[in-house]
């Protein structure tokens, strides 16, 4: 079994890290971003930087790199649920 825990925390950190991927799709495809909260953008991007944070002062690439991504992909989201924001507005 001990063999198989890095290969599961490297699967469930690409999973978590593309999740968010269906809704960017989505906010880019309809070009609405209406629904998304500012405020849970915000607590997932805190959280994500902590577990940033986290990866680098244990030394877990794993941990570091999905993170990395999760927080970058989480950035787009945001940085396109604004800009559609604004053209609703």
């Amino acid at each position: 079994m001990k063999e198989y825990v890095g290969w599961i925390g490297i699967v469930s950190g690409v999973l978590t890290a593309v999740s968010m991927l269906p809704q960017l799709f989505k906010i880019i495809k309809e070009k609405k971003a209406v629904s998304i909260s500012y405020w849970m953008l915000g607590v997932l991007l805190a959280g994500i930087c902590g577990w940033v944070w986290y990866g680098i002062l244990k030394e877990d690439k794993p941990v570091m790199m999905s993170n990395a991504v999760s927080l970058l992909l989480n950035i787009i989201t945001l940085i396109f649920t604004i800009k559609y924001r604004e053209k609703e507005a």
